[in-house]
C-alpha cells in the first residue's frame, strides 16, 4: 500500500548557482529509491546551523547517501591538503559525517555510493586517496568526461563479491560488471568495516559495516544509474528498500495508539 512506503533521506549538496546557495539532490537518486527501493525520498538540507541529527533520524525509514562531483576534505581523515581547484563541500561533510554513524548506531538501513560510500568509509576512521589513478597498480576508475552519459556510466570493470556477502547474497551472484566514475578511492579501510567487493586491481569497491543492527551497504560504483534494467542494481535496492520497510514497520509497531498520543 502506497500509504506505508518508507521515507528515506538523502543528504543534499551545497552548490552555488550564481550569487545564491541551493541544497541539491540529484534526479537519478530520487528516481532510484522510487523506482528501485518502492520508497518516497525526502532532501535533507546540508546546513550547518539547526541540524538536529537525532530529530531528522526520527522521523526517517532509510538513509541514502548519494555520489556528487565535490570530494571530501582531507582534513576529516588526517590527509594532506587538496590540490588547488579541488571541488569541496564542507557542509555536505559535516552534515553526512554527523548522520552515519547515529543512522548505523540506531539500526536504520543505509546504502551509499560512490561520494556516499568515501563518506562511510571517513565516518569510521579510514583514509582515501585522493587520485586513485596515479597510485601504481590501479586501473583509470573515472569516467572521459567528454563522453555520452551511457557511456560514462556503462559497465566498465568487473568487481568481485567476498563470499559470504551481504552482495553475493542479495544479488545471488559473486561477481558484476559495474561503472567506474571516482577519482577519491580506498587508501585505508576504516575500523569496523568489512570488504564486500573488489575490482580486479584490488581495489575495495564495497563494504557494510561490522554488527551493525542494520542493513548498510556502501558501493563505490553507481547502482542508481537505470536502475530498472539492470539485475543486480535493482537487487541492492530492493534489499535496500525491504530493509526500510521492515525498519518503518517496527517504529510503527512500538508507537503508540494515535488516542494514546493525542
Amino acid at each position: 500500500m502506497q500509504g506505508n512506503r518508507p521515507l528515506i533521506g538523502l543528504v543534499s549538496d551545497r552548490r552555488m548557482v550564481g550569487p545564491h546557495p541551493f541544497h541539491m539532490v540529484g534526479e537519478k537518486y530520487l528516481r532510484a529509491v522510487v523506482d528501485g527501493a518502492d520508497a518516497y525520498p525526502v532532501s535533507l538540507p546540508s546546513l550547518s546551523e539547526g541540524f538536529d541529527v537525532l530529530d531528522i533520524l526520527d522521523r526517517l525509514d532509510g538513509l541514502f547517501l548519494t555520489g556528487s562531483p565535490s570530494n571530501v576534505e582531507p582534513r576529516h581523515y588526517l590527509g594532506d591538503p587538496s590540490r588547488p581547484g579541488t571541488w569541496h563541500d564542507p557542509d555536505r561533510d559535516l552534515a553526512a559525517l554527523a548522520l552515519i554513524p547515529a543512522a548505523v548506531r540506531v539500526g536504520m538501513p543505509l546504502l551509499a555510493v560512490c561520494r556516499g560510500f568515501q563518506e562511510v568509509n571517513v565516518a569510521f576512521g579510514g583514509t582515501l586517496h585522493p587520485f586513485v589513478h596515479e597510485i601504481l597498480g590501479y586501473r583509470v576508475h573515472k569516467e572521459n568526461p567528454d563522453d555520452p552519459l551511457d557511456v560514462q556510466y556503462g559497465p566498465v570493470h568487473r568487481v568481485d563479491f567476498a563470499e559470504g556477502s551481504c552482495l553475493a547474497r542479495i544479488t545471488g551472484t559473486y561477481s558484476a560488471r559495474v561503472n567506474s566514475l571516482h577519482s577519491q578511492g580506498i587508501e585505508r579501510l576504516g575500523e569496523e568495516l568489512v570488504v564486500e567487493a573488489t575490482a580486479e586491481d584490488g581495489l575495495v569497491e564495497g563494504f557494510r559495516v561490522r554488527e551493525a543492527p542494520g542493513f548498510t551497504l556502501a558501493v563505490q560504483w553507481h547502482p542508481e544509474w537505470k536502475v530498472t534494467e539492470n539485475p543486480v542494481s535493482r537487487a541492492i535496492f530492493q534489499a535496500f528498500g525491504d530493509a526500510c520497510r521492515a525498519y518503518r514497520l517496527r517504529g510503527l509497531a512500538s508507537r503508540p495508539p494515535a488516542s494514546v498520543q493525542a
